[in-house]
């Protein structure tokens, strides 16, 4: 039931290494796409694929998702739940120490956790943990967390890339801002929207981190990622221009990994903002886009159209029965007839530090639109501060999502009628009644059928046009490896190729 996201798809590409032994020492550089002089160590405000990626690096978590894209420990070492699931127990690694040299200890673990509750809290993660009624230590090695309903997903949750542990301050707050962490390595220097090194923290508590350093530089135009990969002034980088894939793969010194993922591409449209707050222009721009072509011109195959819910075909309660929305332009039109308009025309942004393609994406969707009748205007935005200035400001966005491991997590960060995240402001009562009936459904059929439910309800009358579901595709030079299957969360398996990888001889 609690599978989360699967490479199974993946998982055979990679049976030439299945016998390489990792080896230690060097200096990792990495080229990281999506890095922004707005970007910060504050885990609440965690946005982009350079925080999401350095957070893994330096940081660490209760749980992780495995190379195998299942669910293991990392600061805790084992968790149970009370039969109902609403209260559950976590046992803490009492080895981890943090980079200043502090214990980890279940006070931290506490107060981690908190900073992402309570009515002070603007942490994008706080829609996660709002059924959390008490987080309470319990001796020197376990906390306990009760809840206010069954939630059979709680320790996949705390893989989420905002739930980072930190040292807590004596008045209960967190050291955030430092940029302290107990992750495999810790910060030299940083600066961020340009770089950051690291070196190994000897006082890790897990196996791995076979590389002796990490420089980490921001990349954000694919050009110069994918030279700097070629001409070996990084050994590997986060995302590939699809445009030029095929040449890069005939290099010889280069090795691309291309990863089925939950990953999404979605264009919310504010439902409380005109023209999008009417559901038969919403349905009219969602019939309008041939997402089959945008899916083999942009992403060059490498790619599944999406349904306008989101959750993937390679996650759980995965609806395979409602019928895939195809391209019909003049059913667009009834649409818009229905809605009273007569000429619609509408504004898109992108920015190509977001996915490589993403303007080209969004000119491909305004030329399809056309045959509707309907005026896309395509507007390129500067790469830098996209995340800050552009989403949730703007009323029609691109935006790319990482995997979620199940849709309760997916639906509670975005789709959530109060989320900060809730990039559509969409909100439907009958959709958030069953998202709370859901998380503490313990009946996996009867979950199933209500995640059904909500998808239809998100596909019809919600405001996100979900074009695709696309694959990670990165690079590294061939003296990188890493083990037979590689996770399918984020890029670079699952933003932890910084401690998993190694460099061969």
């Amino acid at each position: 039931m609690l599978a989360g996201v699967t490479a199974s798809t993946a998982t055979g590409l990679w049976t030439s290494q299945a016998k390489a032994q990792p080896k230690r020492g060097g200096t990792f550089r990495y080229g990281v796409h999506d890095g922004n002089t707005s970007d910060n160590h504050d885990p609440g405000t965690y946005q982009s694929v350079y925080s999401i990626q350095l957070a893994h690096t330096h940081r660490s978590y209760l749980t992780e998702i495995t190379e195998e894209n299942g669910l293991g420990p990392d600061m805790a070492t084992g968790w149970e739940a009370s039969p109902d699931a609403k209260v559950w127990t976590f046992e803490l690694n009492t080895d981890a120490v943090f980079h200043d040299g502090r214990k980890f200890t279940a006070n931290d673990a506490v107060a981690s956790l908190n900073h992402h509750r309570g009515e002070k809290s603007t942490s994008a993660a706080k829609a996660l943990l709002d059924s959390v009624v008490d987080i309470k230590v319990d001796g020197d090695k376990h906390i306990v967390i009760e809840l206010d309903q069954g939630f059979a997903d709680l320790p996949w949750i705390m893989t989420d890339y905002h739930l980072v542990m930190l040292p807590a301050k004596d008045d209960g707050s967190v050291d955030g801002e430092s940029g302290v962490g107990a992750g495999p390595y810790k910060i030299e220097q940083n600066e961020f929207g340009i770089g950051t090194t690291l070196v190994r923290h000897d006082g890790w508590h897990r196996e791995g981190a076979w590389f002796d350093r990490i420089d980490m530089t921001v990349l954000n135009d694919p050009n110069a990622r994918q030279t700097a990969l070629v001409t070996g002034d990084v050994d590997a980088i986060s995302s590939v221009d699809l445009k030029t894939m095929a040449l890069l793969q005939r290099h010889p010194d280069v090795e691309l990994d291309n990863i089925p993922s939950g990953s999404a591409i979605t264009l919310p449209m504010f439902c409380d903002v005109a023209p999008f707050d009417n559901v038969d222009v919403r349905m009219a721009l969602k019939l309008a886009i041939d997402r089959e072509e945008i899916v083999e011109k942009i992403v060059f195959g490498t790619g599944t159209p999406g349904n306008d819910f989101h959750v993937s075909p390679n996650m759980p309660y995965f609806p395979a029965d409602i019928p895939q929305r195809t391209y019909d332009p003049e059913k667009a039109k009834w649409h818009l007839k229905q809605a009273g308009v007569d000429n619609l025309s509408v504004s898109l942004s992108a920015a190509d530090s977001v996915l490589p393609g993403a303007v080209d994406m969004i000119v491909l969707y305004s030329e399809q639109a056309k045959k509707a009748g309907i005026d896309i205007k395509p507007v390129r935005e500067a790469n830098d501060g996209y995340w800050s200035d552009v989403w949730l400001k703007k009323p029609w966005v691109f935006v790319k999502w990482g995997a979620r491991p199940t849709p309760d997590n997916m639906f509670t960060l975005a789709y959530k009628d109060d989320a900060a995240w809730n990039e559509a402001h969409w909100k439907n009562a009958r959709f958030n009644e069953l998202l709370l009936q859901a998380k503490a459904e313990l009946d996996e059929t009867r979950r199933g059928e209500m995640y059904h439910e909500m998808c239809t309800l998100a596909r019809d009358d919600g405001g996100t046009i979900i074009p695709m579901f696309v694959n990670f595709v990165y690079a590294r030079r061939k003296n990188v490896k890493h083990g037979p299957s590689v996770a399918s969360s984020w890029e670079t398996d699952g933003a932890r190729g910084t401690h998993r990888w190694w460099f061969e001889g």
